[in-house]
């Protein structure tokens, strides 16, 4: 075991932003339905599709609601097209900043991201600006009561790159192409997922404080809170501040 993740801050407030649940459950129908356009429905042999129903159930979602999303992405029930966009941006203080989005009008969600860079003093950047510094990596956050001699066995035993102690939590971390193997292997040892999904890591990290902090956390819930913004992944490394 080594390094320190701070899960925790990969997604700001998620806590609070898995409250708003209808939010969530918007974002991951619209992931399933782009999943089967692209790959099928067949969630055995669409790795994307499985991940997206995966999350669907973690979140509770009624059956009815993945399935039908499904069905809209294969063309057997009538949906709305949506296209996948990516921002790469810099914000307060010199934070590297990628948001992924689903929208059914580009023209529309281009510039409501534009704008919340602009009001909080960061902008978008052309395409690669910040990619270079971020990698997919597989990554399953479990409660802390289990011991470490078991999540080490069952995660290092089914290909996981390393375990990581957070205190509040374990993090697995896995390749992409290794993640599904780990995560069955969690799922059969019953072990406690609080999240499971594929991140964008960053490998380099850029300390916030102050001000910078402040404007930089306000520009993260706004873009979290548009319907069109699916994840934002960052390289902010800072002390959550108290409510």
């Amino acid at each position: 075991m080594s390094g320190h993740s701070k899960w925790s801050t990969i997604k700001h407030k998620k806590g609070a932003a898995d409250a708003k649940r209808g939010k969530v459950f918007t974002k991951i129908l619209k992931e399933i339905t782009v999943a089967a356009r692209l790959g099928g429905g067949d969630v055995a042999s669409n790795p994307r599709l499985r991940l997206a129903v995966d999350q669907a159930k973690g979140s509770n979602m009624p059956k009815d609601n993945w399935e039908r999303a499904i069905k809209k992405g294969t063309g057997e029930l009538e949906g709305v097209t949506y296209e996948e966009v990516v921002y790469e941006a810099y914000g307060p203080g010199g934070v590297a900043i990628m948001v992924e989005a689903m929208t059914d009008n580009k023209n529309r969600t281009t510039p409501e991201v534009r704008s919340y860079f602009t009001k909080f003093g960061g902008e978008l950047g052309a395409q690669g600006s910040v990619a270079y510094l971020f990698s997919k990596q597989g990554q399953i956050v479990v409660e802390s009561e289990v011991s470490e001699d078991t999540i080490v066995e069952v995660a290092l035993e089914a290909g996981a790159d390393d375990v990581i102690n957070e205190g509040e939590a374990w993090v697995i971390k896995t390749s992409p192409e290794a993640y599904q193997a780990v995560k069955d292997a969690v799922d059969a040892a019953k072990l406690p997922v609080i999240e499971a999904k594929i991140i964008m890591a960053p490998s380099t990290s850029t300390a916030l404080e102050g001000s910078k902090l402040t404007s930089f956390l306000k520009l993260v819930d706004l873009l979290e809170d548009n319907d069109d913004v699916q994840n934002v992944w960052h390289n902010a490394d800072y002390e959550e501040p108290e409510d």
